[in-house]
Order: C-alpha cells, then structure tokens, then sequence
C-alpha cells in the first residue's frame, strides 16, 4: 500500500490567532511585533491584507509602516500561541493516531489506510481545514503526498487555504517547470548561485551534475537536488515529552549585523524563552550551543559543557561568552541561535569547598526562585509581561 502523508500548515499563524480573539482586526492590516525597545519591532508574523502591501517576517516597523502605513501591531503572546497550537494537534489527532508535530505551526499526519474513514486524500484534507477553521478559527494550507518531503512542498504551493496533492509521479509536470528559487530551502542567495550555473528552473536543479553542484554549494548542493527530485524515506514519527532531546531558539536578523553587542538583548530574550521551556519541562541540561549563520549562508555552531542548569541567568551568560569567543566581525551575521540538551534528572554536584558551598547554593536558590516566580507570572500574563532592567532601552 502506498504511503498518503499530509503536512498541515497554520497560515500566518501567530496573527490568525490574534484575529481569532480579536475580531476587530479582521480585514485590516496588521502583524505580531516584538517589542521596537527591545527587538527593533521586528515583524513575526503579518496578515494576507498587510502582506499585500509587502510586509514580510522579519521586517522591521519602520520598514513595515513605509509600505502600509497605519496598520496594527500587536506584541507576541507565545503562551496563547502554544496552547492554541495543542488544540489543532488535538484536533488532528481525531484525524490520525501518527502525528509527526515539525514545528508550533505545522505537522505531519500519516493517513495511509484512512480512505474508508475520510474519504480520499483530497476529501479528507477539506474536512480537516473545515474543522480547523470553523472549530478553531484558524486558517490551513495542506500538502498532500507519499513522504514528507513532497507534503511539505506541496503545502507551501498553495496559501492561504490551499488542498495540493504533489505525487512523486507528477513532479516532472508539476514541479520541475516551477522556477528554482520557488523551491523549498532555496533563499535569495543560494538562488543567485543556482541561476548563475545556468539553473533556472527545479526540473533544471533535478537533472544538474551531482559533481559540479557540489562544488559550488557543498553538501546543500545534494540536499536541494534530493529536494527536486522528491527523495524522501523518512517515517513520519511522533514525539513525546520524554524524548525531547534539546530546547532551542533562533532568529533572523532584520539586518547583517557585525558588532556582538548589538544582539546582547535579543540573545537575553532567546535565552529567556529556551529557560522558560526548560523549567515547564523540568529539564536541567548540561551543554549549552550556540548557532551562528552569515549573510553568505554558511554558518556554525559552537557548544559547552555546564553544571546541569536550567536557570536562564545561567543559561545567556554561557552562551553569550561562547558567542563573543567565536563570534567574527569581519564576516555579517544573518542569524544566532541558542539550546540546550544533555538533559539529566540533575542530583549531580560539583565539589566544592567548605567555604564556597553555602554560598553557591543560596545563589542558586534565590535565582531559581526569582526565576519561577518570573515564570508564573508569564503563565498568566505572557512572556513579554516581565523584562529585565538589562533589557529597557534608556533615553539617548
């Protein structure tokens, strides 16, 4: 029996939330912000009526209110966005017992031998973007193939509210005709490199000299030819709390930045949020990494061991050090990133003199407990409810 895989992905996720509980700004243009003091207001999400205007993620206000001048921002609220992000994957799992989440806003469904229940793929899919938009109030796009690879571009085809089916049989018809920088994983750069070899379609990147793309875009050269020809055996596999393996954060700069300090408080607010995490879970870890990616696409990582933490105090200044270390300042930084794993149950202590122990353990009380106190008041009110003196921004 062939495989029927579905990626079902949450259109402009975090402001259909929004607009779920704020009917008011329904058909007006409007985005999630973060804060302008502290992350430059860079946009995480914008609506279809502000996108029309060419509002983009990680635009910044400014940018943003040039082209659509008057249009709302609202700051994030990540514990709603999380608990509305269990409901659809409630909701799914009505659907398919083999849930596969890939992100708070997309997931993979098995639905292989569900034909007599739901109908064909394309039926079933109607019905679960019915349910998920009467039931929740929230806008779907769903991909529709054999593997998850082929859902995943499939789904990204046709947005918002979008049903496409992209069988490996038809991707020479669909897909290969389809310019290459539409292709999953292409970006604007890698798209220039493709078009300067010649590559100017997926159908041309498919048929490309393994060899001579390797050259020019090293192992990524493989990936995206795999990509084109729609290779993909992977299962679809659920994950369970008990498994998690690592809590992390990324994000893109609005703009190449070269001075480390210039991203001190949004690496704090990452790290604020992986601790956050890692308190909720219970989840001490004992390696901390950070992720640096350059305006050229390339990119590294760097990790370092630790005293099991999850203390986010603990957590930023690791990892802010690891990041000055390594951090280059001849070269533009696109993106930074931060996690953490090696989780353990954490009874392990180092060994201490008699003289420091009294003293290590009271600090790490007080902040524990100032930290969870931070934390509920976060549950209640949200993440950006609370921000550290570090963070705000004085007068110039």
């Amino acid at each position: 029996m062939s495989r029927v895989i579905f990626l079902v992905d949450m259109n402009a996720f975090f402001i259909s939330c929004e607009m779920s509980r704020r009917p008011e700004i329904i058909g007006k243009p409007a985005a999630v912000a973060g804060d302008p003091r502290n992350r430059s207001g860079i946009i995480l999400a914008a609506n279809y009526e502000a996108r029309k205007f060419g509002v983009k993620t990680t635009m910044v206000v400014h940018q943003a209110l040039k082209l659509c001048p008057g249009m709302l921002f609202i700051p994030p609220d990540h514990r709603y966005y999380e608990a509305r992000s269990r409901e659809v994957m409630s909701l799914l799992g009505n659907y398919s017992p083999v849930i596969e989440q890939n992100s708070i806003d997309e997931a993979w469904l098995d639905m292989t031998g569900t034909e007599s229940l739901f109908g064909k793929p394309a039926e079933a899919a109607g019905k679960i973007m019915e349910d998920i938009n009467k039931g929740l109030g929230l806008w779907c796009s769903i991909g529709i193939s054999e593997n998850k690879l082929l859902a995943k571009i499939a789904s990204e085809i046709k947005k918002p509210m979008g049903i496409t089916e992209l069988w490996v049989k038809d991707i020479k018809q669909k897909l290969w005709p389809l310019k290459v920088t539409d292709m999953y994983g292409v970006g604007k750069h890698t798209g220039e490199k493709l078009n300067n070899l010649g590559i100017l379609t997926i159908g041309d990147l498919a048929e490309y000299d393994p060899a001579a793309l390797a050259r020019v875009l090293g192992k990524m050269g493989a990936e995206l030819q795999n990509y084109a020809n729609g290779r993909d055996d992977s299962p679809v596999a659920p994950h369970t709390s008990g498994e998690m393996k690592s809590i992390g954060r990324s994000t893109t700069l609005s703009e190449d930045v070269t001075n480390v300090e210039a991203v001190r408080n949004l690496f704090l607010e990452m790290c604020e949020e992986v601790g956050f995490d890692a308190r909720k879970h219970d989840k001490k870890a004992g390696t901390v990494q950070i992720t640096i990616k350059y305006s050229d696409f390339q990119s590294i990582t760097r990790q370092v061991g630790i005293e099991p933490t999850y203390l986010t105090k603990e957590i930023f200044e690791t990892g802010f050090a690891l990041l000055g270390k390594n951090w280059n300042s001849l070269r533009p930084v696109r993106l930074i990133g931060v996690s953490i794993s090696s989780f353990e149950k954490c009874n392990r202590s180092k060994q201490l003199s008699l003289f420091e122990e009294d003293e290590i353990d009271n600090n790490s009380e007080k902040e524990e407990k100032l930290e969870k106190t931070l934390d509920d008041i976060r549950n209640r009110h949200g993440l950006s409810s609370v921000t550290r003196a570090v963070q705000i921004k004085r007068p110039q």
